[in-house]
C-alpha cells in the first residue's frame, strides 16, 4: 500500500497526548518524519520512542509554545534533521481557568490567550519560512466552542481563542496561497483527550448550565466521545494531496453535537 507522506517532515504541536499523539503515530505510519512537540518532555520522548520502536521516524521536541525562543529552537531542530518542513499540525492548546467573567484574573485570561493564540502565531512565524521553500499544508485544531457552540461553562477565554483561530486560518490561507501553502482548521467536539487536565475550574455552581441531556449530546454515537484517531484521520486528509484544493476551510468533527445543542 502506498504511503501518503513518504519523505515528508511533519511538525505536530501538542503531540504528547490526545489528538496530537494519534496524529503523530498516523503520520509516521504513512511515511513521514515526525517532530513530536510538547511542553512535557517525558510525553514527547515517549511518543517519539514509540514511533521509532514501530519502525517509524520521529524526534521529540520540547517547548512552551507561548515562548518565542523555545518555538524557534524546536522548529530549527526539526528542520535540521531533514533540511525541510512540509506539514504543520498546530494542535497544542489549553482550557485555562474556567470561571465567571468577573472572577477570572487578568493574568489567567492572558495565559489562555498566550498559549492558544500567541502560540499559534509563533508556530506560524517560525514554521512558515521553511514551508515557503516548497509549499505545504497547515492544519489548526480549533473547536466547536466559539465557532458553532457557546455553551461551555466558564470558557470565554478559550472560546474567543478558538473563534480567532478560525479567522487566523482564513487570513493565512489568503496570504500564503501564492506560496502553495494550504491552511485549514478542524473543529472537534467532545473528544477523548487530556486537555481537561489543563483546566482550573472555579465557582462550578456559578458556571454550570442547568440543562441535562441524558441521552448524550453527541447524536451520531449516543453520547460517546470521538476518539483521537477519528479526529486525526481528518487531519491527515487535510494535510494530504487528496485535499490539494482545500484551503481556508473549517471542518467540524463532532457527530452533529454542535448542530443540535446550542
Amino acid at each position: 500500500m502506498t504511503q501518503r507522506f513518504p519523505d515528508k517532515v511533519v511538525l505536530v504541536t501538542g503531540g504528547g497526548s490526545g489528538i496530537g499523539y494519534a496524529a503523530s503515530r498516523m503520520f509516521a505510519i504513512e511515511g513521514a518524519f515526525v517532530g513530536v512537540l510538547d511542553w512535557n518532555e517525558s510525553s514527547a520522548n515517549a511518543v517519539a520512542a514509540e514511533i521509532r520502536a514501530a519502525g517509524g521516524h520521529a524526534i521529540s521536541l520540547v517547548a512552551d509554545i507561548s515562548q518565542a525562543d523555545q518555538v524557534q529552537e524546536a522548529v530549527e531542530k526539526l528542520v535540521s534533521t531533514r533540511n525541510r518542513l512540509d506539514i504543520v499540525f498546530a494542535n497544542a492548546g489549553i482550557n485555562g481557568v474556567l470561571a465567571p467573567i468577573d472572577e477570572i484574573e487578568p493574568e489567567e485570561w492572558d495565559r489562555t490567550i498566550a498559549v492558544n493564540l500567541r502560540g499559534l502565531f509563533l508556530t506560524f512565524r517560525y514554521a512558515v519560512p521553511h514551508l515557503k521553500r516548497q509549499g505545504g499544508s497547515i492544519v489548526i485544531t480549533s473547536s466547536i466552542q466559539g465557532t458553532r457552540t457557546f455553551t461551555g461553562p466558564g470558557t470565554t477565554a478559550y472560546a474567543c481563542c478558538k473563534a480567532a483561530q478560525v479567522a487566523f486560518a482564513k487570513k493565512m490561507a489568503v496570504e500564503l496561497a501564492r506560496h502553495h501553502i494550504r491552511v485549514n482548521v478542524i473543529c472537534p467536539g467532545s473528544t477523548i483527550s487530556r486537555i481537561n487536565e489543563s483546566a482550573i475550574i472555579r465557582s462550578r455552581e456559578k458556571i454550570q448550565l442547568p440543562a441535562q441531556f441524558p441521552q448524550g449530546k453527541i447524536l451520531l454515537t449516543g453520547g460517546k466521545k470521538a476518539t483521537p484517531e477519528q479526529v486525526a484521520k481528518a487531519v491527515l486528509f487535510l494535510a494530504s494531496d487528496e485535499a490539494d484544493m482545500i484551503t481556508g476551510t473549517e471542518l467540524w468533527i463532532d457527530g452533529a453535537q454542535s448542530l443540535f445543542f446550542e
